[in-house]
Order: C-alpha cells, then sequence, then structure tokens
C-alpha cells in the first residue's frame, strides 16, 4: 500500500499542481491532507478546489480555523495581528460561504491501519492545531506532545521544516509544506509512505515548482502583506 501525505498547502495552487502531478508518477493508492489549504497565498479558492478534487482524506490546520473565524489574541505576536486578519480577510473575499462550511466540517486527527502498521495523523499535536513541536526537541518532549496513542508511526504537519526521526521503535515525520517551506529550499515537500507485510518504508520528497509565478502572482495582487509573503516564498524561511 503506497500513501502520500501533504499539507500546508496556504494558497500556493502553483506548488500544489506539481506535488500532485509527481504523486501521479508514483501510483499512489490514497492521498491524505493535513490542513492549512487557503490561508497565506494568492490562489485560495484554486487551491481548495483542487484538494476536494482529490476525493483523498482531509483534516483541519490552525489556518484554516483561521479561514473559519479569525486570528484570535495570544496566537501570533501582537505586533503582526492586525495584519495577519488582513490575509484572513483577503483570503475570505476569495472564497464563498459554502466554502467556509466545508473547513468548518473537517476533521482534526486520522487513524489509519494498512497491514497492522497504524499510522496516527494530525495537524499540530493529537491535542491542538497549534502548538509548535520542533525537529530538535528531545526524545521525552516529543513522546508527551505528538505520541499519545499507541501507533507506529506518527504524521503531523504545521512546522513547514521535513524531518523523519525515530523514538523507542517509533517513526515520527513532518511532512514539510507544499506551498511555503521554512527550510530555506525552494521546492515543495511531501511524504510518501509505503507500507507492506513485512514493513515499511518512509520518504521525504521535494519537488520542484514555478515559485517565480507565485511571485509575480503575488506582485499582481491586492493582497494585502504582499511584500513580506513574495519573500517568504522566495527564501523558504520565515
Amino acid at each position: 500500500m503506497r500513501l502520500a501525505f501533504i499539507s500546508d498547502i496556504h494558497g500556493n495552487a502553483v506548488a500544489l499542481e506539481s506535488v500532485l502531478n509527481d504523486i501521479r508518477k508514483k501510483n499512489v493508492d490514497n492521498i491524505f491532507v493535513l490542513g492549512d489549504l487557503c490561508y497565506r497565498g494568492p490562489e485560495p479558492k484554486r487551491s481548495l478546489e483542487l484538494i476536494k478534487d482529490l476525493g483523498g482524506t482531509i483534516i483541519k490546520g490552525n489556518a484554516d480555523e483561521w479561514v473559519i473565524r479569525g486570528v484570535q489574541e495570544g496566537e501570533v505576536p501582537d505586533s503582526v495581528l492586525e495584519v495577519m486578519n488582513k490575509e484572513r480577510d483577503w483570503t475570505v473575499s476569495n472564497l464563498n460561504p459554502e466554502d467556509i462550511e466545508y473547513l468548518s466540517g473537517l476533521q482534526s486527527e486520522l487513524h489509519i491501519e494498512y497491514g497492522g502498521t497504524h499510522v496516527h495523523a494530525f495537524h499540530a499535536t493529537p491535542n491542538s492545531l497549534f502548538d509548535v513541536v520542533k525537529p530538535f526537541e528531545n526524545d521525552e518532549s516529543m513522546k508527551r506532545k505528538l505520541m499519545v496513542n499507541d501507533a507506529d508511526i506518527f504524521v503531523y504537519a504545521h512546522i513547514h521544516m521535513p524531518f523523519i526521526r525515530y523514538i523507542n521503535g517509533k517513526c515520527i515525520v513532518n511532512l514539510g509544506s507544499v506551498g511555503l517551506p521554512f527550510d530555506g529550499l525552494r521546492k515543495a515537500s511531501y511524504v510518501i509512505l509505503d507500507i507492506e507485510e513485512e514493513g515499511y518504508q518512509v520518504s521525504s520528497v521535494r519537488v520542484d515548482y514555478d515559485y517565480s509565478k507565485v511571485i509575480k502572482q503575488i506582485e499582481n495582487s491586492d493582497y494585502p502583506n504582499k511584500e513580506f509573503l513574495s519573500k517568504l516564498i522566495y527564501n523558504a524561511k520565515i
């Protein structure tokens, strides 16, 4: 069984198309999407439609929650709260009420089992859409924050920095980001998981996309924070 996991598209439909084209070449049996579909990117509507057309299982991320109800105090630094809500309002203006209802109805986690291998997937942590778990945290911190269920593989997103790590015989996987990678590499990121009777293999995949086209889309739009977003796309780090 071959599974693809993608996340953190952030309205970057150009990067999403490149990833989906790459996935189609790999004979994937199912695609799972771990949230952050529309917010902070030039094509929220087209990104959402591409995700809907997949027919796979989709869960909610923190940015999807922001699209639904706005960015609240305490969730981001006070200095960026106003502009982030302007970005949210711009995103909502490019969607329709049915899209907001769709995002509201997304589940928050996945439990997947194939051939005796149990996968627990979520956006940030099993208990929060917003908590940040970095790749370099110690084993005890990882276990406390991420490994709260009896699974073999724990898959999450949110931090935009892909990694694969093993703790006490369990696998922790971060998908990175399709639309906004933060590790300095201007390539979209996703994960392929192959599960067989005798075991599994996890692969982190990087895909080229036309980031210059995305930057031009931003510059030619009325996006409210376009200079910041253009630099974010170009530098591939926050």
